[in-house]
């Protein structure tokens, strides 16, 4: 579930409902083409130290790095540090960004839906139903994520 650095502004939002729930494949975690980048609030880095045993510093110094003002894990150019066989290693504590996904503004795009999100998660077309109020509730915690605009 790796991101486009500087790509983060609404797109149309002309997709009104989607059925999703994660399959566990991991697949979203894998960077693709320009997508690497996976940022962190403050609160995430606290809250993946806890999780980890560290702290705050010392999560931050070995598993971030600030690009453009932003922090994000280290290396967007490999695939999460904390994927091991398809499976997040700190899924309870994984980073806002990874919690929103697929309901990132960028891929409400109908078009984008079908070209980049689609063809890569098997979730897509799955489980529970999110409506358009739902969906927006979703981005609109995507404020909180370093880049947002």
């Amino acid at each position: 579930m790796t991101r486009k650095p500087k790509s983060r502004q609404p797109r149309n939002r002309d997709i009104d409902g989607i059925r999703f729930q994660c399959q566990g494949s991991g697949r979203c975690c894998l960077t693709r083409d320009g997508y690497g980048y996976v940022y962190l609030t403050l609160h995430d880095r606290r809250r993946l130290a806890a999780h980890l045993g560290l702290t705050t510093l010392k999560f931050t110094r070995r598993h971030a790095e600030k690009t453009d003002g932003w922090f994000h894990l280290k290396h967007p150019d490999q695939p999460c540090p904390f994927l091991a066989k398809s499976h997040c290693r700190v899924y309870r504590a994984r980073p806002t960004q990874c919690r929103t996904w697929p309901f990132w503004p960028e891929n409400m795009d109908a078009r984008v839906w079908r070209k980049e999100v689609a063809p890569v998660c098997p979730g897509i077309g799955k489980g529970k139903h999110y409506t358009a109020e739902e969906i927006q509730r979703l981005i609109e915690t995507e404020h909180d994520v370093p880049g947002y605009r």
